[in-house]
């Protein structure tokens, strides 16, 4: 049940759903920068890396893609093709439907520990979190940012509330808050809450922080699935 309360303010399931602090242009030009660096120089540092895990993924199944290309929802509700290596069977979209009732995740997304779906090196780049590489190129053309909220999938969206589509104000990001504070430990309601404090409290400062925690998490995570 979802009323008005007064201009810009509305009650949703769980709390009001306020205006967003609008992002300052000297904050918005130093992030894009910020982004533009880190995603010139993450790709070339990473060539190397991108051979192995091709190459890995190829030995494992030769019939299938490398990468995985999925429509996420961006800034604004605005849906963009996010890129990925792949870490799942080629038909892994079309076995979904058998595992919605296994899911270990509260909320609209789904995610599963032991997911079948998965291949053995796609366990491995996705338990590390090296998977997500190419989204580097998604920074490099401003569809995503290094810091910010998850890209959700459409069906997930279809599912959220007015306090949930908060999160969609700015720009996705390749890490965040919750990535860094338990990620697949967490409930789908924690990461909006934690996608919000830092949308309301976002600094360079802050997005600095991010990465270097992410990066120090980067091999040896032990919460990504």
């Amino acid at each position: 049940m979802k009323k008005m309360l007064g201009a810009g303010s509305y009650y949703s399931d769980r709390g009001t759903v306020t205006a967003i602090p609008k992002e300052r242009f000297h904050y918005t030009a130093t992030k894009r920068l910020m982004d533009i660096l880190g995603a010139v120089i993450g790709l070339l540092v990473a060539m190397p890396v991108f051979a192995v895990i091709a190459a890995a993924i190829k030995l494992e199944d030769r019939s299938g893609p490398i990468f995985f290309h999925q429509v996420r929802v961006g800034k604004n509700g605005v849906p963009f093709k996010m890129h990925k290596f792949r870490s799942m069977v080629s038909n892994a979209e079309q076995q979904l439907g058998e595992l919605l009732n296994q899911n270990e995740i509260d909320g609209p997304m789904f995610k599963m520990k032991n997911d079948p779906r998965m291949t053995r090196i796609g366990r491995w780049i996705r338990k590390t979190s090296l998977d997500e590489l190419p989204q580097l190129w998604n920074v490099l053309k401003g569809e995503m940012s290094l810091v910010g909220p998850r890209p959700p999938l459409p069906r997930e969206v279809e599912r959220y509330t007015l306090y949930d589509k908060q999160r969609l104000e700015v720009i996705p990001g390749c890490t965040g808050l919750w990535q860094i504070s338990g990620r697949n430990h967490l409930s789908f309601y924690d990461m909006v809450e934690l996608d919000l404090h830092y949308i309301r409290h976002r600094s360079v400062w802050w997005d600095i922080k991010i990465m270097m925690f992410t990066v120090t998490m980067l091999l040896g995570s032990k919460n990504a699935y």
